[in-house]
């Protein structure tokens, strides 16, 4: 029993996760990083434990910021950092995290305001925000040099205006927004009457292209009924005058309503007084 309990008091332990400071007297003597099993001098000194992993400082309350517009902006951010240096951090700061916490929030607020001050909204907002924060993140760990700790990261969660002139930008957004949505709805009308007159030209085109090669298509195809015609009752006369009469009494008479009023001797009744055209009808 005694033996585990000297063995207990002249050992400890260092998880994967901590360092450990050993302490004599209230003196450092020495700084383990690595973890395993350790040994003491039971009741002449002591051991404590640092966090070795990457801690995050989430700010509560939103920081109000002024832009180089004079605009109010409220700002959400966060910091990540992690302790590097144990001895150098635990004679920085006695009182443990929460003090290196105070610290870094306070010199992350100052320089928050350092690289707003001198931004517009747009920028950062959107254009320089990835260069802002990391503006931010070296003036902190200039800031903090020598102190033990490493600013690993800090981040912009939210970037709002305050509510005295929020709607006042809300609205002057909002007509910004309807202004290029009406000068994009011009562009586009014009570019409509624009396609659409190309389009009927090229229809106007297109038809009388058409209609100038029916045209031909259609002269040529009377070009050759005539020369079939011509040789056709050429070589038949008589049959080609009886032919040519058949079609005007057609194209006369098309119904029984058809009057035709004309003197009975004419020659356009020629055949219908003779079949040959010659002599008196049948």
């Amino acid at each position: 029993m005694i033996v585990a309990v000297v063995v207990r008091a002249s050992t400890f332990i260092v998880d994967q996760r901590q360092y450990a400071i050993v302490f004599q007297l209230g003196q450092i003597t020495r700084v383990v990083t690595e973890p395993g099993l350790y040994f003491r001098i039971p009741l002449l000194q002591n051991v404590e434990y640092q966090d070795n992993r990457i801690l995050t400082i989430d700010t509560p309350v939103a920081d109000r910021v002024q832009t180089s517009e004079k605009k109010n902006l409220l700002i959400d951010s966060f910091v990540r950092w992690r302790i590097t240096d144990p001895r150098a951090f635990r004679v920085s700061f006695p009182a443990g995290e929460r003090a290196a916490e105070e610290r870094i929030t306070t010199l992350v607020r100052d320089a928050l305001n350092q690289a707003v001050n001198k931004r517009t909204v747009n920028e950062i907002t959107s254009r320089q925000r990835d260069k802002a924060m990391e503006e931010i993140r070296v003036a902190v760990q200039e800031s903090v040099k020598g102190l033990g700790v490493d600013i690993v990261d800090v981040r912009l969660k939210r970037v709002d205006f305050v509510p005295e002139i929020s709607e006042s930008v809300y609205r002057r957004m909002e007509a910004e927004r309807k202004r290029v949505a009406n000068e994009q709805r011009s562009i586009g009308a014009a570019e409509s009457e624009k396609i659409r007159a190309d389009a009927d030209r090229q229809r106007e085109v297109l038809l009388a292209e058409a209609y100038r090669e029916a045209q031909k298509i259609k002269g040529e195809g009377d070009a050759k009924a005539s020369a079939i015609y011509a040789q056709a009752f050429g070589q038949n006369p008589d049959f080609a005058r009886f032919y040519r009469s058949l079609e005007a009494y057609r194209t006369t008479f098309r119904t029984r309503n058809d009057l035709l009023v004309i003197d009975p001797s004419s020659e356009f009744f020629r055949y219908m007084k003779s079949p040959d055209g010659k002599g008196p009808a049948r």
